[in-house]
């Protein structure tokens, strides 16, 4: 706990530093203000909605397991599940590859999207991917790298192999783009979505939208005192604001993570990261009510204000969570391996341990009733 004495040396010292920095929050204002004038009113539009969402390996960590074991489990918000596999840092990646394909026809989502880019190696596919090292064990934050890649290869076969029985808006969690993939990969990816969006409404009258819903941006930290000082998004209605790429270019470290495939130039080779184009939008009438970044794919620019009235109806039933996606809420309900499922999952770890370690397994029990942390009780 800081002290009186402390606080009181502190304030002046903290009025020092932002006095000192206060042209930075005049110049966060200065390229803010213009966006101030490009706000659009959001219309409430209906359609049917989906999201799919890749149980986080974070809320999925099994107690006394020293594989490190992993489930990969991805889940839409009908709760229809697409996969679940166990991995583990040590899962051999040639294997792990391998276990895509029957001979050369994909059995997978992932195996789908592999022959679709033409690669049949994980690191191919990604460059966040390495085997081992002899010696030295693979890094574990590649199991991470390697659920999103599954995530995206779902996306992916749904819309390109789904019949939908009337307009629909499927919803991404996070935005439409992704430094994981290899090469081009990644645009390749998105151009064989967009194919196959164009496929369905000329083949089967039916219009699909791709967005991504993120709940952070760097973008959006950097900007929202001065857009709340300047008046953007204060409007007492539902309404979105265009974000330009110079903007988000000054929130990231990287230019690359802001320039997309609709800016041209000379000079600066264009990145094969992007394919949406980010908005700010607010679902809510109040003033304050939260704003959330929003990717729209660049090919379907044309229809934003069609897409953000699709979202708006999704997001006005948002619970628990007022006016973000109800369905990206529910896919992540449906997702997230807690209570009773989790201690199925745990107890089959320790099954598995057990019949391993065969006469010493009673060591198990023991072990098993420790603390798992205790340093937590700090905070008791």
């Amino acid at each position: 706990m800081i002290e009186a004495a402390s606080l009181q040396q502190l304030r002046p010292e903290i009025a020092a530093q932002i006095a000192a920095d206060k042209y930075l929050l005049v110049q966060l204002r200065d390229e803010i203000c213009p966006l101030r004038g490009n706000v659009h009113r959001i219309q409430s539009r209906t359609a049917t909605s989906i999201s799919l969402v890749a149980a986080d390996g974070g809320n999925n960590s099994i107690r006394f397991d020293p594989f490190m074991i992993q489930l990969v489990r991805v889940v839409d918000s009908s709760n229809n599940e697409y996969c679940l596999e166990v991995i583990s840092p040590t899962t051999d990646i040639e294997l792990l590859a391998q276990r895509q394909f029957e001979g050369d026809r994909p059995v997978t989502a992932l195996g789908e999207l592999m022959a679709f880019l033409g690669v049949r190696t994980l690191p191919e596919l990604s460059s966040m991917i390495h085997p081992a090292e002899r010696g030295y064990p693979a890094s574990p934050k590649w199991v991470g790298t390697y659920r999103s890649l599954v995530e995206w290869a779902i996306l992916f076969k749904i819309i390109r192999t789904k019949d939908f029985a009337s307009d629909t808006l499927v919803v991404f969690d996070g935005l439409l783009r992704s430094k994981l993939f290899a090469r081009d990969n990644f645009l390749r990816m998105m151009d064989g979505i967009q194919d196959a969006i164009r496929d369905k409404w000329e083949q089967q009258h039916r219009r699909l939208y791709l967005v991504g819903v993120a709940k952070h941006s760097a973008v959006l930290e950097r900007y929202q005192t001065a857009m709340a000082l300047e008046g953007v998004l204060t409007c007492d209605y539902p309404a979105y604001v265009e974000v330009p790429r110079e903007v988000e270019q000054r929130a990231y470290t990287w230019w690359e993570w802001a320039r997309g495939t609709d800016i041209e130039t000379e000079r600066e080779e264009l990145t094969k990261s992007i394919a949406g184009k980010m908005h700010f939008a607010k679902f809510g009438r109040g003033r304050r009510d939260p704003v959330w970044p929003v990717d729209i794919l660049i090919s379907q620019m044309e229809d934003t204000s069609t897409i953000l009235g699709y979202l708006l109806a999704d997001a006005t039933e948002g619970f628990p969570v007022p006016y973000y996606p109800r369905c990206l809420q529910k896919a992540h309900q449906n997702a997230a391996l807690v209570d009773f499922d989790f201690e199925v999952l745990q107890n089959e770890v320790l099954r598995g341990l057990r019949d391993m370690l065969g006469a010493e397994a009673p060591v198990l029990d023991a072990f098993s009733l420790r603390d798992p942390d205790p340093a937590q009780r700090r905070y008791s």
